[in-house]
Formats: structure tokens, C-alpha cells, sequence
């Protein structure tokens, strides 16, 4: 069984695997969707804040069909905030926080990921 894990520049977590069947669909989903939560925890640890708007707007989503997990933020300022490297912000909080949470985290998400899809041999 093939099995690969794709982290896209949209910071998105993808599965490819051979034969899904409808269990197998769902224990992966459930994987994506806790590795993209854990991911999505760091970076609000990290994420700009004034009032809080950034943080909050955090979310993730699971495409079923495409075994694909995304984590995103929906604020207007939100990609500025993430590539200006020259902003001034709070103590422990940085530019780039999704980007360096996935990275930082990828053995964690890994292991996470391995963990769960270990049901489907039991």
C-alpha cells in the first residue's frame, strides 16, 4: 500500500493512499484532521495579536475526497502578517507562524499521522 504525506506551500497536509475503503477513509480524515488541529495550536501560540481577530479567525477543513487537510487564517491581513519579516511584534510572537509551525512540528504530525493509521492493522 502506497503511502505518502504531502505538505503543499499552502500549508496544506495530504495523504495518497492505494484502495481506500470507506474505514480506511476514515481513520485517515480523522488523522488529517487531528495533525492539522496540532499544527493549527502551535501557530496561534505564535501568531500576531492585538485583539485577538488573527488568532480566533485559525481554522482547519478535511477534503474526504482528496484526503487533503488545510489549515488556514481568515483575516484581510493575514498573509501580510505571516511574510513581512520587518514587523515588530509581541514577545513569542513572529511572522511566518504557520509556515514554522508546520515545519517545526513535521515529526510530531508525522508521528500523529502513523499513530492513528496504525488502527487499520489491528
Amino acid at each position: 500500500m502506497k503511502r505518502d504525506v504531502e505538505v503543499d506551500m499552502d500549508l496544506s497536509i495530504k495523504m495518497e493512499v492505494a484502495a481506500f475503503d470507506e474505514r480506511t477513509k476514515t481513520v485517515a480524515a480523522r488523522a488529517l484532521r487531528d495533525a492539522a488541529e496540532h499544527v493549527l495550536g502551535v501557530a496561534n501560540t505564535r501568531v500576531p495579536i492585538q485583539e485577538g481577530h488573527l488568532q480566533n479567525s485559525g481554522a482547519t477543513a478535511v477534503d474526504r475526497s482528496e484526503m487533503k487537510a488545510t489549515i488556514s487564517y481568515d483575516q484581510p491581513y493575514a498573509v501580510a502578517q505571516h511574510e513581512n519579516l520587518d514587523w515588530q511584534h509581541a514577545p513569542g510572537r513572529q511572522a511566518k507562524y504557520l509556515e514554522t509551525a508546520l515545519q517545526e512540528e513535521a515529526s510530531a504530525v508525522q508521528a500523529l499521522l502513523a499513530q492513528q493509521l496504525k488502527e487499520l492493522f489491528r
